[in-house]
């Protein structure tokens, strides 16, 4: 029987299954022209569009449409299929060429422009459209749409238990845990989903679950899907107590009382065997579940937020050892941070204004400490234009403002929070907000920060704090809930909307591997929050 793949961390445990790799969605490009120059003396140009990856100064190939013979105004019919990371920049060039040869050989064609654009301007604008250049004159014009593939997503949502599965412990009764497993195409399987383990039972009763189907089946209604149970061992080494076969479309049609025989393979058709055990279905459900490229097509724009730390802690801007130097020959990493995650997000704003501010530094002209304070100096208007407005301001307000403390970021927060909350108001998946925060050290109003993280994780925002500098940032860690959710007291967040990384750990490498550390998570948190409203795109791209 194909083993399913090995665990992507530790074996799972009494605390749950680990959380689920990102996946890469595939989107279907669909390419026209309108104006192109016509090369051809006695009849129209034959255009072909080259599509091409860029990277640096290199050019990949990724696809190329059909030729159309005599035509100034094309409309390909062949698509061209990226992978679409929305925690990266993707850069793509599309080159129109006149083709005479019957070989569609480019080397031989003549050049009719080209549009080089970032794949998230794309799937952003719905309908993409920009002028084709050559030698710095534009010839007509390119406009590309984006379609995701896989067809309508939903979810599962249900709650099972087991019935007399087999004991496998010696000294005990079993530790039983569910796999989810969909059929690959080489008859394989791999592994979608994971319960949490329940002790000493051999009647368990797992958390109410909810599966993506996607994930499950890439939403093939007829995909099979192995669903095994297992006996948990401390060493790794779990035992197969018994497994069953079903599809989505099953799935679909069952109702609550199903009752799915588990089967050992090692024991089926021995002498007297009949199972080892039931899993009954207790609660089920099928929904229509939208994906995070289905909301950002319907209209929801992502609102970034910037927040700076100016606390003494930094060092003296003029000191070429402090965080906040200006003068190095390399940016420094609050700009690099403020430049690796804006170069991402940038794409999904349509109007590229964002509110930056900062805290912990005394202002003029009455040099009080200001926990929030827009870094153009306008407290009525803190937007700035682009990520170079950003830099912009920042770098002006470091030789304006005096470092100083505490590092308060519990005000910043708050604040977005009440944007967030009047996004809210609209009952539509218009707007959400991604805060980024950037502090040298552990926040001195930490208490404060997760009541105020616990309130906002109701609100469509989310949080991404970049530590600088070599301070011990493992309390920082309590604020990621990837472990374990964020809570204080009695109160306990609803969902993990932080993510935090040390820019230390991303030092030696490329920009783009810091932006996609801290933008992974942001597409499930977006897609999650809105679905679990039950809120539909402000415009739907399927029926």
């Amino acid at each position: 029987m194909q083993q399913p793949p090995p665990y992507a961390c530790a074996p799972p445990g009494p605390g749950g299954p680990p959380p689920p790799a990102a996946m890469v969605s595939k989107v279907d490009l669909t390419i026209s022209c309108e104006g192109l120059k016509d090369l051809d003396v006695f009849s129209k140009s034959d255009p072909i569009c080259v599509v091409y990856s860029l990277e640096g100064n290199r050019r990949r190939e990724i696809g190329r449409t059909e030729r159309i013979s005599d035509s100034l105004n094309p409309k390909f019919q062949k698509q061209i299929t990226v992978d679409y990371r929305f925690e990266e920049v993707q850069k793509l060039g599309f080159y129109v060429f006149d083709i005479d040869d019957g070989n569609n050989d480019i080397n031989k064609a003549d050049f009719l422009g080209k549009c080089d654009c970032n794949l998230g301007q794309i799937v952003s604008a719905g309908n993409f459209k920009q002028p084709l250049s050559h030698d710095g004159r534009n010839f007509g014009s390119i406009a590309i749409q984006a379609q995701e593939q896989g067809g309508i997503q939903k979810s599962i949502k249900m709650t099972l238990r087991g019935v007399k599965l087999d004991k496998k412990d010696f000294f005990g009764k079993s530790d039983p845990f569910l796999e989810f497993h969909r059929q690959l195409l080489d008859g394989s399987y791999a592994l979608a989903h994971r319960t949490e383990v329940i002790k000493n039972t051999l009647n368990p009763k797992w958390k109410p679950m909810k599966i993506n189907t996607r994930r499950l089946c890439d939403n093939n209604p007829d995909t099979v899907i192995k669903v095994q149970c297992h006996d948990w061992d401390s060493d790794g080494t779990h035992d197969l107590i018994g497994e069953f076969y079903t599809t989505l479309a099953e799935f679909e049609q069952i109702r609550p009382g199903k009752t799915f025989e588990v089967e050992n393979p090692k024991k089926k058709g021995k002498r007297g065997y009949r199972n080892s055990g039931e899993i009954v279905v207790e609660q089920i459900s099928v929904e229509r579940e939208y994906t995070f490229l289905e909301y950002i097509q319907g209209g929801c724009l992502l609102n970034f937020v910037v927040g700076i730390d100016f606390t003494g802690s930094n060092g003296d801007p003029r000191d070429p050892s402090s965080l906040h130097y200006l003068g190095g020959s390399s940016p420094n990493q609050y700009t690099q941070a403020i430049t690796a995650v804006g170069n991402v997000i940038q794409d999904y704003d349509s109007d590229q204004m964002y509110p930056a501010f900062g805290f912990g530094a005394r202002l003029p002209p009455t040099w009080q400490v200001s926990h929030q304070f827009s870094l153009n100096g306008n407290p009525q208007d803190p937007n700035c234009q682009g990520i170079p407005g950003i830099l912009g301001a920042y770098h002006q307000c470091i030789n304006s403002v005096q470092l100083y403390g505490p590092t308060n970021a519990s005000p910043i927060i708050g604040n977005v929070a009440k944007m967030a909350r009047e996004a809210l108001h609209q009952q539509q998946a218009k707007d959400y907000y991604i805060l980024l925060l950037i502090t040298d050290g552990i926040l001195t109003d930490m208490d404060q920060t997760i009541h105020m993280i616990i309130e906002a994780s109701e609100l469509p925002m989310s949080i991404i704090i970049i530590g600088v500098g070599n301070a011990d940032f493992d309390d920082m860690e309590r604020l990621d809930g990837d472990d374990e959710v964020l809570s204080i007291g009695t109160r306990k967040a609803k969902r993990d909307i932080v993510q935090f990384v040390p820019f230390r750990d991303f030092k030696n490498v490329p920009p783009q591997k810091l932006a996609s550390a801290v933008l992974e998570e942001l597409p499930d948190q977006l897609a999650s929050y809105y679905n679990a409203l039950r809120f539909s795109p402000i415009h739907e791209t399927h029926p």
